[in-house]
C-alpha cells in the first residue's frame, strides 16, 4: 500500500475550476441545515451562508437544488440551522454523502424536534428559520435561499455556551477555530 501526499482522485491542476479554487480558499464555518415534513427528515451541511442582521434577521444560503434537504424544506417551508463543532466533522461528512451512515445520518447523533426541524442535541447554537421565497433564484449551480430567523438559541442549559472548537471548511478540509 502506498500513501500519497495528494488526494488520489483530485483532477490535474489544469482541469480544476478557478472559481471553485477561489471559493475553497475562503474559510467558512460549517452548519447543518435540517428540515422535516410529513415524517421525513433531511439534512445538509452548508458553509455557503451568511447572517444578515436587521428586522427581521435573515439567513441566506446557497443550497443544492437536487438535495433531499431542498425537497423537504420547500414543502415544510422551515429549516433548523445548527452550528457544527470540531467533534461533528464525521457527522458533516455523513450528511454530505461522503462517509458511510448505516441507517442514515440521523442515526449517528441525538436530536430534538423543534418547530423548524430536528436540531443536533449537542449543538450550542441553532436558529429556527422560515423560508421566504417558494421559488428562490438560481445562482450558479445552486439556489439562493432566504429565510427569516424566527428563533435563536445560543448556549446550553442556563445560557452558557459550550466550549468546543467551531468546525471550519478551508481548501477541501476541516479545521478548528
Amino acid at each position: 500500500m502506498t500513501i500519497h501526499g495528494e488526494h488520489p482522485f483530485l483532477p490535474p491542476e489544469s482541469e480544476r475550476s478557478p472559481v471553485r479554487r477561489l471559493r475553497g480558499r475562503l474559510p467558512a464555518g460549517v452548519t447543518l441545515w435540517t428540515s422535516q415534513h410529513a415524517g421525513r427528515r433531511s439534512g445538509l451541511p452548508v458553509s455557503s451562508m451568511l447572517v444578515a442582521d436587521g428586522e427581521p434577521g435573515l439567513v441566506l444560503a446557497l443550497l443544492d437544488p437536487d438535495s433531499e434537504l431542498w425537497e423537504t424544506a420547500s414543502r415544510s417551508r422551515t429549516v433548523a440551522v445548527s452550528l457544527l463543532g470540531w467533534a461533528d466533522r464525521a457527522l458533516s461528512d455523513a450528511f454530505a454523502g461522503t462517509a458511510p451512515a448505516p441507517g442514515g445520518p440521523f442515526r449517528l447523533a441525538e436530536w430534538r424536534d423543534t418547530d423548524w426541524g430536528p436540531v443536533l442535541e449537542s449543538t450550542s447554537v441553532f436558529a429556527g428559520c422560515r423560508l421566504l421565497d417558494s421559488q428562490p433564484r438560481a445562482v450558479g449551480w445552486a439556489l439562493l435561499v432566504e429565510a427569516e430567523i424566527e428563533q435563536v438559541e445560543i448556549g446550553g442549559v442556563g445560557g452558557s455556551e459550550q466550549t468546543g472548537d467551531a468546525l471550519i471548511h478551508h481548501r477541501g478540509r476541516y479545521h478548528r477555530l
